[in-house]
């Protein structure tokens, strides 16, 4: 994952950027009823993405025309514009063609901007006209991380992930390190291990706790690679994981110093350099 990769697009598809995101913290503060758990994190979108090809069709039928390992009813792309039609009762159609650069497992949270950007592109080609809090309300059913890249900008989140305060952050540069390892949040999130009673903090204390992440430790116990890939990263400046893993970054004050790193990374691993963004690039397709 040197840069961008190379990807074709079809024609008659029109393409739009599903940027990934870092978890600069985050903090698990217990378990709710229902089992889901309740979080503190801060979300910084990055200049690295998906691409998420859309063809409007007179049928009424939703279809993936790229090839994955997963099946297409599962894929959040299909979902999202399944339940977009069905909540709006639109009676065209769309085909979606993905075409992945953000891996998956790796906490960088592509799947979940995949779905996100599906949404907000066909809510307005749809001429649907969802206000954004109204797409972050629909996205909930989709996956917790999802209504994060609907409101389209960095934020400190509580609650499931879902109640979000925008938080200006600055645009630095970050080397992302995927050690080839998926993560499956659901194992992560259900270990017996896992701390889940850290205290909740206040927005204006964020940097205090930045770079600590309460899922880290039970990801490297289980994930050896993660463990290895941030302790070669700490060399040269603070790393942490992102999400529920595997992937791990460190900050970077320009392009250079993190380009040169990146050339001295093991080859049994890959990653890039990105810029940290201040809004999702379809931010303004959505009215607030």
């Amino acid at each position: 994952m040197e840069g961008p990769r190379t990807v074709k697009k079809r024609r008659d598809f029109e393409y739009f950027n599903a940027p990934a995101k870092l978890n600069l913290m985050l903090r698990v503060n217990g378990v709710r009823n229902d089992r889901y758990h309740m979080l503190q994190t801060v979300f910084h979108l990055i200049n690295y993405s998906d691409s998420i090809g859309i063809r409007l069709i007179e049928q009424c039928k939703v279809r993936r025309v790229s090839r994955h390992a997963w099946p297409e009813e599962d894929d959040l792309v299909v979902r999202a514009a399944r339940l977009l039609a069905k909540e709006c009762s639109v009676k065209k159609g769309v085909e979606l063609d993905v075409l992945k650069q953000i891996p998956d497992g790796a906490g960088l949270g592509g799947g979940s901007s995949n779905a996100a950007t599906v949404l907000i592109v066909l809510n307005k080609l749809w001429g649907l006209n969802l206000r954004r809090q109204e797409l972050q309300n629909l996205s909930i059913a989709l996956g917790a991380d999802v209504p994060f890249f609907v409101f389209g900008q960095n934020a400190f989140a509580e609650g499931i992930g879902d109640e979000l305060t925008p938080l200006v952050l600055p645009e630095v540069w970050y080397l992302v390190i995927y050690p080839n390892i998926a993560v499956s949040t659901s194992s992560v999130f259900s270990n017996p291990q896992l701390t889940r009673n850290s205290k909740p903090i206040k927005i204006a204390d964020f940097s205090s706790y930045e770079g600590q992440n309460d899922l880290q430790e039970t990801v490297c116990r289980s994930y050896p690679q993660v463990r290895l890939a941030l302790g070669w990263l700490g060399q040269f400046g603070s790393a942490a994981m992102s999400g529920s893993g595997s992937s791990v970054y460190s900050t970077f004050a320009d392009q250079t110093l993190a380009d040169s790193v990146l050339a001295k990374m093991p080859d049994c691993w890959t990653g890039f350099v990105a810029r940290g963004l201040g809004k999702h690039p379809l931010y303004d397709w959505v009215e607030n």
